[in-house]
């Protein structure tokens, strides 16, 4: 996860502590390469050495399906919207459109280094903390940094998005697709639209995919139980949920940004593009979490 300037305050982020939701994520990935039936909806050969030996019996003891489903579910939202952001990325480069791949909060994503797109360009933008310790757990796994990768580390106390990835060579006339997955909710509404306010000055034909959860008082009693237990969690780890919307309420910030909502993705969507045909009980559940896809027309 990165961390804005309105996360002053968290004693875990002033310390300048790597992610814990990031370690999280990735070991729920992680636990979808050998807890889930083939085929996989997600398949990453680098999910599990990434981690390191240190984490093998976290990734074993993620809670199975049928005996925590909520919990389970949360994995499949996980693995969901990582694949759809690596489906929104092949189909602009089988179009001819993306030039670019810039990963907000990359955490210990691993598009970069099974990148089958040798004139890709990718960034990788994290918080200095999380960014040194993903390239630590690289090294100790021997896995190989591409030369189309820049790492980009954005101190947001200190350090402005747009220089820093200046800096380091990013180029905002070339279309380029967007994944900012699990930092929304972390982050105020003003962070949230100085951010999109800068991504919708990208090239037309750029894409932006990014997971936002729905507000409590929409939810049903079930929900909102699975809601308090996730917000909980994360608190604990020091990066509380601050930010949700529903799709009515989302529309015209990316209006006010220059973007267009392509598509909306819930539970039932996802379930149907996905998880329909598994036999296996790997779905999601609840009407939490959400995947906007919008675009650059101008």
């Amino acid at each position: 996860m990165w961390v804005s300037r309105e996360a002053r305050g968290n004693p875990d982020l002033q310390e300048a502590t790597p992610s814990r939701t990031a370690l999280r994520v990735a070991l729920r990935r992680a636990a979808h390469q050998i807890q889930d039936a083939q085929p996989l909806v997600f398949d990453d050969p680098l999910a599990i050495p990434i981690l390191g030996p240190e984490h093998r019996e976290d990734i074993r003891r993620t809670p199975d399906k049928h005996k925590r489903p909520f919990s389970a579910g949360l994995r499949a939202f996980m693995v969901a919207r990582a694949r759809f952001a690596e489906d929104t990325l092949a189909a602009s480069i089988a179009a001819g459109v993306a030039k670019q791949y810039l990963v907000l909060g990359a955490g210990l994503d691993t598009f970069a280094y099974r990148n089958p797109h040798a004139a890709l360009k990718v960034f990788e933008v994290d918080h200095p903390a999380t960014q040194a310790w993903k390239r630590e757990k690289l090294a100790a796994a021997k896995i190989e940094i591409p030369a189309n990768l820049t790492f980009v580390a954005v101190d947001f106390e200190q350090q402005s998005l747009a220089s820093e990835l200046h800096a380091a060579g990013f180029d905002l006339t070339q279309p380029t697709v967007i994944a900012w997955l699990g930092v929304v909710p972390y982050l105020t509404l003003e962070a949230f639209r100085a951010t999109l306010a800068f991504l919708g000055t990208f090239a037309a034909g750029t894409e932006l995919v990014f997971d936002y959860s729905y507000p409590r008082e929409v939810l049903s009693p079930n929900e909102q139980l699975m809601l308090d237990s996730m917000s909980s969690r994360v608190a604990q780890a020091g990066e509380p949920f601050q930010l949700f919307f529903t799709e009515e309420t989302l529309i015209p910030e990316l209006t006010a940004a220059g973007l267009t909502l392509v598509e909306n993705l819930g539970s039932e969507a996802f379930n149907r593009r996905y998880f329909d045909s598994r036999t296996d009980g790997l779905r999601l559940r609840g009407a939490a979490g959400h995947l906007c896809h919008a675009k650059q027309d101008r």
